[in-house]
């Protein structure tokens, strides 16, 4: 018995990789002439194949009577137009459900007393195929989401966006045995290995395990993060400008975390992953986004009384936090699909969610109505881009002065890369009502579902504090006139802690002299831009060739660098 394929994405060289719901062919070649009728297929995944589980199925041209009556997730044969029956050349589409759990398959032909392995494959989900829960109508959007190894990420501040591109790479060299093996040892394999490859039918639960694996807070996840500048025995995260080279150092090195990511390299790479499975994925940024760690939907800052932060809360405001969406259906939660779509997923390492490093899927319908009681971890992404702040004034004597309360500030400008273009796109509608529209913040009047918090908080920023003294200015303002006052900021005051960042923030307090009680409160994000920089070669550069590398300023050769 011989066997040929036809098929329909190539992405490994050993095996065949198909989507679940679409059929791919199989040549059998017999040597005598046969109907098919007597042939029987078996398709396995794991260690522990089961019917009953999805991760067997025994399927052929005729009923196969050894099934079980309770089998799920069942393949399909059927014989093609180009089969020639009396030559014993049999073509056969093959077919694996929409329901079938995605990974490392092999597939078995059973024709009498011969049974021979046909070949290894590799079943992804299908945002093609309508009854997979991953679905897309659109095919520009399958494209962008699922396709394109290209993308952009939104950084900086709420005032000052910009943008950084960032190689997905979710076709490169090992990438389906990098996502398989993250797969494989995720510590809910370890737990059940049976029950754990049987879930990979569910993207719900896939993207949940994705979710930890990209960070290696509690387990052999890929990156380590970090954010206090230190990153001597590793790579700065403003290192990375990709995902592939992360998660194949992760790889090779038999699963050993990789040092050091933050938010965005989180995101990227959780977005490479999800889109290599066939899970369409998109970055997303939040810009002013709370961490709520007491559940209350107040972030408590507190300044001193010459403006800075006096000390850390484990509630915070971070100028921009990275998290990544996926689209899938969630039958879970309603059989009327009000919460399909969208799911938000963190992977950066910030609070426990079932014991595990994790954050979602959390649906953007259930964020945008408030509808915290649902499943996973809604009142943590909901905080994020809705939670009211309050700036306290701590004195000398310790006492606290309530300088101002904004329910504005946190979630501005949430933002995407556009389908088919690097233009950025806001989709801070998809989470919150204008202000006003309706009242998500109403504590009495979200639900609550289980203790999302516990232990104590990450604190996922680098907060560096650069106190400069300043001469105590005072002027005196007419009735609505406007003041400025120069304060200048050193190069060498701030340069070693920005070396890894590209924002400060600049506070100040203002007293009122005449009526004491009244404090103000002025607060800034400055972001600090690379210098442009042009380069000149000549008509016919070639490798080794010696290049001058010159800034716009100042207009002097800086260095000689070979390519």
């Amino acid at each position: 018995m011989c066997v040929c394929f036809l098929f329909f994405h190539l992405l490994s060289e050993d095996r065949l990789v198909v989507r679940r719901g679409t059929p791919f062919r199989v040549t059998l070649i017999l040597g005598r002439p046969s109907n098919g009728q007597q042939l029987t297929l078996k398709a396995t995944t794991g260690k522990h194949p089961s019917e009953e589980q999805g991760t067997l199925s025994l399927f052929g041209l005729a009923q196969v009577k050894e099934r079980s009556p309770s089998a799920k997730a069942v393949w399909r044969a059927e014989l093609h137009k180009d089969a020639s029956p009396p030559t014993g050349l049999l073509v056969l589409n093959v077919t694996p459900p929409a329901d079938a759990p995605i990974g490392e398959f092999k597939l078995f032909g059973i024709h009498g007393d011969e049974t021979k392995l046909l070949a290894g494959l590799v079943v992804l989900y299908n945002p093609w195929c309508s009854d997979d829960w991953v679905y897309m109508k659109d095919e520009k959007e399958i494209n962008e989401y699922v396709m394109n190894e290209k993308g952009v990420i939104f950084k900086g501040s709420n005032n000052y966006i910009i943008s950084s591109n960032w190689d997905y790479g979710q076709f490169q060299q090992k990438m389906v045995d990098i996502c398989l093996r993250m797969l494989d040892v995720n510590h809910k394999h370890y737990i059940d290995p049976a029950d754990d490859v049987s879930a990979r039918c569910n993207p719900i639960y896939v993207s949940r395990v994705v979710s930890a694996m990209i960070n290696s807070q509690d387990d052999n996840g890929v990156l380590v993060g970090r954010w206090d500048g230190s990153y001597a025995d590793g790579f700065r995260p403003s290192h990375w400008t990709g995902s592939h080279a992360i998660l194949k150092r992760w790889f090779d090195n038999g699963c050993s975390r990789v040092k050091y990511g933050q938010c965005w390299v989180f995101a990227g790479v959780m977005c490479s992953v999800m889109r290599l499975l066939g899970i369409p994925c998109r970055v997303i940024t939040n810009f002013q986004s709370a961490h709520d760690n007491n559940k209350n939907l107040i972030i408590d800052v507190y300044h001193a009384d010459f403006g800075v932060r006096e000390r850390p809360s484990p509630d915070s405001i971070w100028n921009y936090h990275v998290w990544v969406e996926a689209w899938m259906r969630r039958p879970d939660l309603a059989k009327d699909g009000r919460y399909d779509g969208w799911q938000v997923l963190d992977p950066t390492p910030q609070e426990k969610s079932d014991g595990v490093y994790c954050c979602g899927p959390s649906p953007v319908a259930a964020i945008l109505n408030g509808d915290t009681h649902l499943k996973y971890d809604v009142p943590f992404v909901f905080a994020a881009v809705n939670a009211d702040c309050i700036d306290w004034l701590v004195k000398a004597d310790g006492s606290q002065v309530n300088i101002s309360s904004d329910t504005k500030r946190v979630g501005q400008n949430i933002s995407t890369k556009a389908v088919g273009s690097g233009q950025r796109v806001d989709v801070t509608d998809s989470y919150k009502y204008a202000e006003g529209r309706f009242n998500t913040r109403d504590p009495l009047n979200l639900q609550h579902g289980r203790e999302l918090f516990s232990g104590t908080p990450k604190i996922c920023c680098q907060n560096v504090k650069v106190t400069r003294s300043v001469p105590l200015w005072s002027i005196v303002l007419l009735s609505l006139e406007d003041g400025s006052i120069p304060i200048q900021i050193k190069f060498s005051d701030y340069h070693e802690p920005m070396m890894d960042c590209d924002n400060m923030r600049v506070s100040a307090v203002v007293a009122d002299k005449e009526v004491p009680p009244n404090l103000y409160l002025a607060e800034n994000d400055v972001v600090l831009l690379d210098p442009p920089i042009t380069v000149n070669v000549s008509d016919k550069s070639s490798v080794s060739q010696t290049m001058t590398s010159i800034f716009v300023r100042p207009p002097v050769p800086l260095f000689t660098v070979k390519v």
